[in-house]
């Protein structure tokens, strides 16, 4: 029997090598820290055996103390049921397999063990990809992959459930900064390793007319008052468990045993056999 693997995604040296040369300004991980550290605390649990799958080992290195960190290699050095918490940290978004890496991530956990993840996703940088489209379409007539494409959070939270994941959920904290050139948009994403290493992007030189013609677009479109350039940045944060007895479950259909009106004091009334549409002459 044939298998085919997902296309990939990324360039891994050229990722590799960005992630190297990342440093500085790291906004967007600090951001990740803080409200990865809130959800921790919301969990009434002590976890003795975390571990987080990280581009960026240097930023999480002490985010829990005693963590083991992985690499988000497209096979993740987790060992099966080792874990009681498997963080995916600021990675995902370049697995060319989500749902692979969620997989791993979950036969590493112990039963009722905790996954978390946070990405980049939904709105993230679309005023830069509308810009930079519209600038190569006008300078070059066509199109070549320059951002990592970004997931919607209601695919994401479908993949949790894919992955075999318990009690799903997914939700966004948004993050609108403003630049004064859009120059230092780029030097953010330099310092974040998130420049362009797409395996399908263009391996030759780009004439800087596009980028000059993807500022005077940002200038138009996306400046405020005081002109200032609005960047946009959402991280998605993806909330699981593995699969435990212990759990709460839902009950079967038809199963209960007090009528809903009864607990609201209301009455209840019946619907009639047909119901009229009004009709809108």
């Amino acid at each position: 029997m044939m298998t085919h693997s997902p296309p990939e995604l990324a360039d891994r040296a050229a990722l590799l090598r960005n992630r190297a040369r990342a440093g500085g300004e790291n906004f967007l991980h600090t951001i990740a820290h803080e409200e990865l550290a809130l959800r921790l605390a919301e969990v009434n649990r002590q976890f003795t055996s975390p571990a987080i799958v990280t581009g960026h080992p240097q930023l999480w290195a002490d985010f829990l103390p005693g963590a083991e960190l992985v690499p988000d290699d497209a096979v993740l050095a987790l060992e099966a049921g080792a874990h009681d918490l498997v963080i995916h940290a600021m990675a995902l978004h370049w697995a060319a397999d989500p749902v692979g890496q969620m997989v791993q991530a979950r036969r590493a956990l112990r039963p009722d063990g905790l996954f978390l993840a946070v990405l980049p996703g939904g709105q993230t940088l679309a005023e830069l990809r509308a810009c930079l489209a519209q600038a190569e379409a006008d300078i070059s007539g066509g199109l070549s992959p320059r951002v990592v494409p970004m997931a919607e959070i209601r695919d994401l939270g479908g993949l949790l459930q894919r992955a075999g994941l318990a009690m799903p959920v997914a939700d966004t904290v948004s993050q609108h900064v403003a630049y004064q050139r859009i120059e230092t948009l780029y030097a953010d994403l330099r310092a974040m390793g998130e420049r362009n290493a797409l395996a399908a992007r263009r391996r030759s030189f780009t004439p800087r007319t596009v980028f000059a013609r993807a500022a005077e677009l940002y200038a138009a479109h996306y400046a405020d008052e005081a002109g200032r350039l609005r960047a946009s940045f959402d991280l998605l944060f993806l909330t699981g468990w593995a699969p435990d007895s212990s759990q709460p479950r839902p009950l079967r259909p038809g199963s209960a045993q007090a009528r809903l009106a009864d607990a609201l004091g209301t009455q209840e009334s019946p619907l009639p056999d047909q119901i009229k549409i009004p009709s809108k002459d």
